[in-house]
Order: structure tokens, then C-alpha cells, then sequence
């Protein structure tokens, strides 16, 4: 159930048989010649109301800008700094906690966010223990989503080593499933691969010109969206029901 579709009264009911909720997290960035900018916040949304409704869990907003400054000499890429995003998960948990929600379950379509989204776990915890034991117990978790053994089997098959790790096609194929009327058709030749690490802006447009990074987004499909959107939500709810039946 998504909490935006809810009144506060369905939330106050939902309360009373269950502490957990699910957070959407991506980012607004480049993904190459036919990937959309909103790529990894679709992903994370997309998949997120799945396990919601596969786990009859309550799905919060997406936070849909996320750490990308290695992305903006591209156009349309928004980034937050990294003490922002910090920022914005401290309220948007602090939020939900003041209602009686104590477990929160980070569903994110970004890497360049995981460090990030740990470091604002840590804040939160902080802040619980410097309150010396008068605050709500509050867990937090993150999953990336292309990282459970259903994708991972499916993207192995489906695209093998030309997955890459940027603009890759299984990400395209998730938002050609949920978008197949925003779907972008490009020719284009093989994508550099990673030499080195990036830092600034310039230098990643400088060392990945077109913005992939060792993908062939050509192969995605919807229907190999709908496969990979499957394998997440199965893998993800599980892992979500356990999460919850954590002491």
C-alpha cells in the first residue's frame, strides 16, 4: 500500500498490526543515450510496490534525488550533497517515527547513494543513544535491488557481461516495463570500460563520454523488465518479512 494513497486514519489502522515501512530511494541522473534520467528512482519505486504488495507492507514517498555530482556535466542530472541526502533520510525517518514507525526498510536503485544512506543510519542511531534509552527502538536496513540471487541469475542470462555497471540494461529494461511509452531506441557502439575511479563531474564525462560505463543498453526489453521486476520483488519481500520478524 503506497502512503500517499492512504489518509491518516488507514495509516493509524495499518499501525496497529504492523511497525514497517518501505522507502523507495534513487536518484535523478544521466543513464546514457536511451536510459531515462529518473532510471534508479523508477527502479526503486517500481520494485518497492511490489514488495508492498506481495508483503501487505506500507511504501513511503520515493526519495528520488540522491548523490550524483559525478553525473551533472550532463544535462538534467540533479544531484544532493552528500550532508543533504543525510539530512533528508534524518527527517524523513524522524517523521515517520513520531507515528509509531520503528522499522525502515531502504529500497535503493543508486550505488552512489549506499554510503551515503549508511552514514545517515549512523546519525539516526546516534541520536537515538544520545537520547540515553527514552527514544522508540528504531532499525534501519538498506537493500540494493539488482543485488539479490533472483536478479543476479536473471541479468547473468540476460545480458551476461555486457551488463556493465552503469546505464546497464537490466535497469533500462525495469523502466521500459513500467514506462513502454517513454522507451528510447539509439544505436550506439561499445561503452568504455572502468580504468580507474572517477572524481569530479568533468572527469567522468571525460574517461565515459556518452555516460555508460561498460553496458550494452540496447538489449533491454520490457519483457526482460517484467522478469527482473519479478525476481526482485520475490527475493526482496522475503528478505522484507524476515526483516521485520528480526527481535
Amino acid at each position: 500500500m503506497l502512503l500517499n494513497l492512504q489518509t491518516w486514519e488507514e495509516v493509524e489502522a495499518y499501525l496497529k498490526q504492523s511497525r514497517g515501512a518501505i522507502v523507495p530511494i534513487g536518484s535523478t541522473e544521466q543513464h546514457g543515450p536511451n536510459g531515462l534520467i529518473g532510471t534508479d528512482a523508477i527502479c526503486a519505486e517500481v520494485i518497492a510496490k511490489g514488495v508492498g504488495e506481495a508483503a501487505g507492507a506500507m511504501v513511503g514517498p520515493t526519495i528520488n534525488i540522491g548523490n550524483a555530482q559525478h553525473h551533472l556535466a550532463f544535462a538534467g542530472t540533479i544531484a544532493f550533497r552528500p550532508t543533504t541526502l543525510i539530512a533528508v533520510i534524518g527527517d524523513y525517518v524522524a517523521s515517520l517515527a513520531r507515528h509509531g514507525f520503528q522499522r525502515f526498510y531502504f529500497i535503493n536503485g543508486h550505488g552512489g547513494n549506499i554510503a551515503t544512506i549508511g552514514a545517515a543510519f549512523q546519525e539516526i542511531y546516534a541520536a537515538a543513544s544520545l537520547r540515553q534509552g527514552d527514544a522508540p527502538a528504531l532499525r534501519c536496513v538498506l537493500k540494493n535491488w539488482w543485488e539479490t540471487s533472483g536478479v543476479q541469475a536473471a541479468t547473468r542470462e540476460l545480458f551476461g557481461d555486457r551488463e556493465g555497471s552503469h546505464a546497464t540494461p537490466s535497469e533500462v529494461s525495469v523502466t521500459q516495463f513500467a514506462y513502454p511509452d517513454a522507451i528510447k531506441r539509439r544505436a550506439m557502439g561499445p561503452a568504455p570500460k572502468r580504468v580507474r575511479g572517477f572524481a569530479d563531474a568533468e572527469d567522468y564525462r571525460r574517461l565515459f563520454p556518452d555516460g555508460r560505463i561498460a553496458s550494452d543498453p540496447t538489449l533491454a526489453t520490457p519483457e526482460h523488465g517484467r522478469r527482473l521486476v519479478a525476481a526482485a520483488v520475490t527475493d526482496i519481500a522475503e528478505d522484507y518479512r524476515k526483516f521485520l520478524a528480526q527481535e
